[in-house]
């Protein structure tokens, strides 16, 4: 008896002790406490991983020419950079991602600002040829359902960005429902549509369903607040990769790493200098959507290889030891950098990225 009250006795001890406030280490003062203030620190393990995207490691590589350069051009001169840990999509945008995006442009601003949906519109026009008949391809390849798991083309940089910008604001819109924070609000027209810019400054109220308990007792809030960037609830804004990003994430060296030396360098994202498959399974397989030669987009009626006389599904081959697919072949793919020759000979060895431009200094 003496022994279980004093095991009870030490349970309750260890549950109190959990349950008090967690302290700073530099001043004493509580975290989350309104009493001395209420300066919050949220709960946090690690971001969630936004829909459709895939956890890249970062590390070291070589970025820039694989191959002898025959031109002699100089433009892509091997460089050891290293990138950062980042999040990629595990496909090529579809073309029913795009047509979401579309439906969602029309359904908001087209009553008003007409010009912005048209302004979103891909050019379907890149199938034209002046001796080819690819009508087909101009009327039926973005919106016909028998294409919906196709990359979508046409699509220029600006209207690439444009897309990033509004994924980041429906994907937070979701979290917030999700949440319970924001109801859903199907009648979002012209400026009254979310936004996480506008919400963060306060802009945008939205059907608001339950806000934050607000723990600063001289907020004059009424003791709730709107969620802010420090509670780890939105996720960060969706971009274009940068040209390194793309090319390691398109390496993926990290399925042929021992320990830090890479095994076999790569000029695909797999290993060999061939673009057909080794395996016995698939012996002779092409490994990527490529045209072979002049005239030969596919292979034989009968044995069609690739199955694929113009762009492929976006889940279409093997994906690479990132869980990747199509970092190889198939649609031309936007990356964040602007084109500059001599940029491999001065661009940083940390995040190279160039296209930086910074007209006046935002403090945050």
């Amino acid at each position: 008896m003496i022994s279980r009250n004093y095991f009870s006795l030490m349970a309750l001890t260890l549950l109190l002790a959990s349950c008090g406030k967690e302290k700073s280490s530099v001043t004493g003062w509580n975290y989350n406490d309104p009493a001395n203030g209420g300066f919050e620190v949220a709960p946090y393990d690690e971001q969630e991983t936004g829909p459709g995207l895939v956890l890249v490691e970062g590390g070291t590589f070589s970025m820039g020419r694989t191959e002898q350069d025959i031109t002699q051009d100089w433009n892509n001169i091997p460089r050891r950079v290293t990138v950062s840990s980042f999040y990629i999509d595990e496909t090529e945008v579809a073309n029913v991602h795009y047509l979401e995006y579309l439906y969602w442009v029309s359904r908001v601003f087209s009553a008003d600002y007409p010009e912005v949906y048209k302004k979103a519109l891909p050019d379907t026009l890149v199938w034209r040829d002046r001796l080819a008949y690819n009508e087909p391809l101009v009327e039926l390849y973005l919106r016909h359902p028998a294409y919906q798991q196709y990359p979508v083309v046409g699509v220029n940089w600006l209207q690439a960005s444009d897309f990033c910008a509004w994924r980041t604001d429906r994907v937070n819109e979701q979290i917030l429902i999700r949440e319970g924070i924001l109801r859903v609000n199907p009648n979002q027209i012209n400026e009254d549509n979310f936004n996480t810019d506008s919400y963060l400054s306060g802009q945008y109220e939205g059907l608001v369903k339950t806000d934050m308990a607000d723990l600063n007792p001289s907020s004059g809030n009424n003791g709730t607040r709107k969620v802010r960037m420090e509670d780890g609830i939105l996720l960060p804004r969706y971009r274009l990769p940068t040209e390194a990003e793309w090319e390691y994430a398109a390496l993926s060296q990290v399925g042929n790493t021992v320990y830090e030396r890479v095994t076999d360098r790569r000029l695909y994202p797999w290993n060999g200098h061939i673009t057909r498959n080794k395996d016995e399974k698939y012996k002779g397989a092409m490994m990527a959507n490529f045209k072979r030669g002049r005239g030969d987009n596919m292979g034989t009626a009968g044995f069609l290889n690739d199955n694929a006389d113009i762009p492929a599904p976006v889940h279409s081959f093997w994906p690479n030891d990132y869980g990747l697919y199509c970092m190889a072949g198939n649609v031309n793919e936007w990356v964040m950098d602007v084109y500059r020759p001599l940029s491999p000979e001065d661009k940083s060895d940390f995040n190279p990225f160039r296209g930086n431009v910074f007209s006046n200094s935002t403090k945050r």
